[in-house]
């Protein structure tokens, strides 16, 4: 059985200088889009069936509206506090450790990690990741902790400008 991974891009997020980073709220803009791109990944064959998100505001923000959304589902969200300014390594550290019950999991985070992350799995990915984009990268394994450089393939990719 395939395991499938959606990497997701926060949506746009605030710019208020007198908050600290990992506070920044979500915009008007993210709070429209986020909703509209749930529902865009709501009309795939494949769901998550677990969100797993940085804790950081924008990020799990983003990812309690696809939960909202997502609603078929009855969703969980797992906050993991290293997907916040994660490299690739260590993002893939959190993957290869997920839970092999689950076969489909969405991952909400920041960039550059999530682009570099997205080329790492399959260098067909070429792209810089838009605020709330989502990359679908299927691999041939039911195994997370099997999945390394390369080893996946592009199932879709989509972002607000994009739908």
């Amino acid at each position: 059985m395939a395991k499938h991974l959606f990497l997701i891009r926060h949506a746009k997020s605030d710019w208020n200088f007198d908050l600290p980073d990992f506070e920044r709220p979500l915009n008007s803009r993210g709070q429209k889009n986020a909703p509209y791109m749930a529902k865009k990944l709501a009309e795939h064959e494949v769901q998550p069936q677990l969100l797993v998100s940085s804790p950081a505001n924008r990020a799990l923000s983003t990812a309690q509206l696809f939960q909202e959304e997502l609603t078929e589902q009855h969703l969980q969200i797992k906050e993991e506090s290293a997907i916040y300014e994660a490299s690739t390594p260590t993002l893939l550290k959190i993957i290869n450790g997920f839970d092999n019950r689950y076969s489909s999991i969405a991952l909400f985070g920041h960039n550059p990690g999530l682009s570099n992350l997205a080329h790492y799995l399959s260098s067909a990915f070429e792209y810089d990741m838009p605020t709330c984009s989502i990359v679908h990268i299927q691999f041939g394994t039911d195994d997370w902790a099997e999945i390394s450089e390369d080893a996946g393939a592009i199932v879709w990719f989509n972002y607000p400008k994009l739908a």
